[in-house]
């Protein structure tokens, strides 16, 4: 077994892999950039070496800088994780000239899998289903419109080399085609280096179903069953499950054994995942296979008890794997929560700035559901623009699936994150919705379900009865500690503009009771004092957690995804507020406004020219992605507030119409 490892990547699969070093007695040396200086696994690993500026084609992506550090560090072996050089088949082979282990797949399978074009073509000569497409290279735009006429829209666009949802559009048009190619061309070689692009059937409300595959250097290779990933925004997977709710026994096998018999084509001798694009009929078809570790593999780990970092190091070595298919099993329902630094509020544009708050979850056992969360950054840490905006991956584990998705939902209320925007209150969403908790999923789910964006939810009932309880109680601590003589008991809870009156006493056990529309609410338990940012208690025998903060006339009070305004009034107050105007939003039709920080790719229009509706006014990057920012409305230009190559913050003007 190796003495000493190398990680050839940063954050929260960095802290990953070094867990499992860890356990296994193997000591870890982490390459990190100068953004990263400081960071969690920097923190945790036994040795560190500085390789450069931040962006990664200047650190993670330069091979001389990694074999540099090998050799500084004595490191045997060397972890890639996932991204970067993780399916660099020429990264492979230099390692493997310079006696240095890979740890992952032989070079060989990274070729004829990592390759989307080629991985195709290997995968139908191998007998396997495959989406019907055009697995050719496509030099020019006008090549691309001719052959998805021939195809039939809709047509995906791919990045040949692409991965983690980058370098993918969906073309329903020629108009689409022409401007989706030029884009997936250009994120394809900033991403990745490589601006290889090939075409594919886009088949209507598909799954996203994968199967996790791992072999040895001896020949075996185990199926350690599927993963539903089909809950996806920007083609990038955001809440994944194991098992699939869709797969019937004969189905999960079927895609089982084909997976099987296209690793062992290739001699696959590592952790590996085969994804396949399925019908709601459970027919299947193979999209490609990842020759890494995925980022959703804990939720594989905690319904097969496996490692698979542990797994992948071993075969690394050359052991023998040590159990057989027949020796594994599904036990219980796992689900994987994606948290990102993003603002679901405002389209779930990436989100960059100090984590100034981060309490998390308490992991392991907690009844009827066990948690788990893999994460990079600490409290007090920088989110920043120059690496996929991820903060935690937070998983649950039940029994059933209706058990994980509760302990899922409860986990999530127990997350709280400041300084950045986040998508806590859009995850808990899915995780309240009947379509979700039915499983009935496809890749479309958040458009179906979000068209006009995601505003939060509306509280419920019993959402309600939470805002209420928690303002009240909060009034009440906040009374006593100002020495409040008046002991008033009657109040008018607004929750926004809705009125509820309510009368509090505490009963035997000093616990609060809340009198509210001719029901007595008890809440006890209570874990809040001023200045904690989560209200923790027990709403008649049922727990909960609230995320809460003082505002100038009240409290702001986010359940899930339900959020408010609430205020403990007098009932003479209560009525005062209630007729208040309506605050009106700022006019800014006017305005093209930057939605995210980044920097300015192209404002390819001018003072005074004249623009349609729909076309292209301003391209900005960040996180890696293009975003392009379109006219709402036909007008004349009348500033434009940037130019290529300028940072720009969120809601500074791009454009101006006049």
């Amino acid at each position: 077994m190796f003495k000493k490892i190398l990680i050839a990547n940063r954050g929260e699969i960095a802290v990953r892999i070094i867990k499992t070093c860890r356990k296994m007695g193997i000591k870890t040396v982490l390459v990190y950039s100068d953004a990263d200086a400081g960071s969690l696994a920097c923190e945790m690993a036994d040795e560190t070496i500085h390789i450069g500026p931040s962006p990664a084609a200047q650190s993670y992506l330069i091979q001389d800088k990694i074999v540099d550090a090998v050799r500084q560090s004595g490191a045997e072996a060397v972890h890639p994780g996932f991204g970067f050089l993780s399916e660099n088949p020429v990264f492979a082979r230099r390692l493997e000239a310079e006696g240095i282990t890979f740890i992952g797949p032989n070079p060989h399978a990274i070729e004829a899998m990592g390759d989307k074009i080629t991985s195709k073509k290997f995968a139908a000569e191998a007998g396997v289903s495959t989406v019907p497409g055009h697995m050719g290279l496509i030099e020019s735009t006008e090549e691309a419109v001719k052959i998805a006429n021939e195809i039939g829209y809709p047509v995906m666009i791919k990045a040949s080399a692409g991965g983690g949802g980058k370098g993918i559009r969906v073309a329903h048009s020629d108009a689409d085609m022409a401007e989706g190619f030029a884009a997936v061309k250009a994120e394809a070689l900033t991403a990745f280096g490589d601006d290889r692009v090939f075409l594919e059937k886009f088949i209507v409300n598909p799954r996203h179903i994968e199967i996790q595959v791992l072999g040895d250097k001896h020949g075996n290779i185990v199926s350690l069953f599927d993963r539903e990933c089909s809950i996806q925004r920007r083609n990038q997977k955001v809440i994944e499950e194991a098992p699939s709710p869709l797969l019937d026994d004969a189905t999960r096998k079927a895609m089982g054994d084909q997976a099987i018999a296209l690793a062992r084509a290739v001699n696959y001798d590592s952790a590996g995942t085969v994804e396949f694009v399925a019908g709601q009929d459970r027919s299947f078809y193979f999209l490609e296979m990842n020759t890494r570790l995925q980022v959703e593999h804990p939720v594989t780990e905690l319904i097969t008890g496996v490692d698979l970092v542990e797994q992948m190091i071993r075969s690394a070595a050359g052991e023998t794997m040590a159990f057989k298919q027949e020796d594994l099993s599904i036990n219980g329902w796992a689900i994987e929560s994606r948290i990102y630094a993003e603002d679901p509020y405002r389209g779930f544009l990436p989100s960059i700035g100090r984590l100034v708050r981060y309490e998390q979850p308490e992991e392991g056992d907690q009844g009827d559901y066990t948690v788990r969360n893999d994460s990079g950054v600490r409290e007090g840490d920088e989110i920043s623009m120059f690496y996929d905006p991820m903060i935690a991956k937070l998983c649950s584990w039940g029994e059933t699936r209706d058990a994980a998705v509760t302990g899922m939902a409860r986990a999530l209320e127990d997350t709280h994150l400041s300084g950045v925007g986040h998508n806590v209150p859009f995850l808990s969403a899915v995780m309240d919705q009947e379509r979700f908790k039915s499983g009935q999923l496809s890749t479309s789910y958040i458009k179906d379900e979000f068209p006009d964006g995601f505003r939060g939810l509306e509280p419920s009932e019993e959402q309600k009865d939470i805002f209420i309880t928690v303002a009240a109680a909060m009034n009440e601590v906040l009374a006593e500690q100002a020495g409040d003589p008046s002991e008033r008991t009657d109040w008018t809870v607004l929750i926004d503009r809705e009125a509820h009156e309510v009368s509090l006493s505490y009963d035997e056990a000093e616990d609060l009771v809340i009198s509210l529309d001719e029901r007595d609410l008890t809440l006890s338990e209570i874990d809040w004092r001023p200045g904690m940012a989560q209200f923790r208690a027990v709403l008649d025998d049922e727990p909960f957690t609230a995320e809460v903060k003082r505002a100038p006339d009240g409290f702001d009070i986010r359940h899930r995804a339900a959020k408010a305004r609430v205020r403990v009034l007098t009932p003479s107050t209560a009525a005062m507020y209630q007729r208040l105007p309506e605050k009106v939003a700022a006019d800014t039709s006017k305005l093209v406004l930057s939605p995210m920080p980044g920097l300015v790719v192209d404002i390819p229009v001018t003072v005074g020219q004249e623009v349609k509706s729909g076309e292209t006014v301003a391209i900005i990057e960040a996180m890696k992605m293009q975003n392009i920012l379109k006219a709402e409305h036909d007008g004349v230009v009348k500033a434009v507030g940037a130019k290529a190559g300028d940072p720009v913050a969120a809601d500074d003007v791009l454009v101006e119409f006049a």
